[in-house]
């Protein structure tokens, strides 16, 4: 192929079990590892999907693939296998680090229906916001200590940190592949000011979690006001602090993907499937 493939035989080896199976009637899949290569084609070039080479079979076959599996969570359930496997071999630092970043979108991804949508795990915005710099959409994300995304969710790019801090704490969710529950709590959760709400706190003291989060200049000034019925700061290990360095790392990696780093795609569950599968394929290259 004169085609430049990320998907190499190791990575292969660790995806391929994970794969739909063929019906037991009917058609059988295309060939899984040859769709794969030409979705992450497209994301990583950001190239309209009639470019997509021949090499990678027709376009419409893999565009169709990236919405059937973003419709009935074939993505994530396989993200979930991958971080499931990881962390049997012990290779997931579970020091977690929380934080957003905003993508620009680009005019082809206005136009799709406001108002019911095919599929309920569509949002009626689309994910799509506006602003002074025109349309956009955050990604929220939850990273390890290693630089490789856990949880991911998205979100309108005006829509501030803290209303999805729970959503990304709930999509922490890993399997164990012997006997036990999923593992949902991390032993430390570093995040930035925006984060430092007393709601946000209290979710973390309720469930056992450290929190490493400085407190925002304006909420100190508030308490300092209050004298001492503001009560003390909450504690804050500044040391700790500078592994959060993790998440803005992490945040690199799925943005050398053009296509994550400028949204195409009209439906918020494509982009997002996209995401899962840089994170898919960010955790196989270990």
């Amino acid at each position: 192929m004169s085609v430049r493939l990320v998907i190499t035989d190791a990575m292969w080896a660790r995806i391929e079990p994970l794969m739909s199976a063929d019906p037991v009637r009917g058609r059988r899949w295309a060939d899984h590892r040859r769709n794969l290569e030409a979705i992450a084609w497209k994301y990583r070039t950001c190239s309209p999907w009639r470019d997509l080479p021949a090499e990678l079979g027709p376009f419409q076959t893999a565009h169709k693939r990236l919405i059937r599996w973003a419709v009935d969570g074939t993505w994530k359930r396989i993200l979930t296998a991958v971080l499931a496997a990881a962390d049997a071999d012990d290779e997931v630092g579970w020091t977690v680090s929380v934080d957003s970043t905003v993508c620009r979108a680009h005019q082809h991804a206005a136009g799709a229906r406001k108002k019911g949508a095919a599929d309920r795990s569509e949002p009626d915005d689309h994910a799509l916001g506006r602003s002074r710099g025109g349309l956009s959409t955050r990604v929220h994300l939850a990273s390890d200590s290693r630089a490789r995304p856990l949880a991911l969710h998205v979100t309108a790019g005006q829509a501030g940190d803290a209303p999805a801090f729970e959503a990304i704490m709930a999509g922490i969710r890993v399997p164990r592949t012997s006997l036990g529950r999923p593992t949902t709590r991390p032993q430390t959760l570093l995040a930035e000011g925006a984060y430092s709400s007393r709601a946000i706190r209290r979710h973390l003291r309720r469930r056992g979690i450290r929190a490493v989060i400085p407190q925002a200049a304006d909420q100190i000034g508030h308490r300092l006001r209050r004298g001492r019925a503001g009560g003390r700061p909450p504690t804050f290990d500044a040391e700790a602090y500078k592994q959060r360095n993790a998440v803005e790392r992490c945040i690199n990696r799925i943005k050398q993907w053009r296509g994550p780093a400028m949204r195409t795609d009209k439906l918020a569950i494509a982009f997002q499937a996209a995401l899962h599968l840089a994170a898919v394929l960010i955790w196989t290259r270990r």
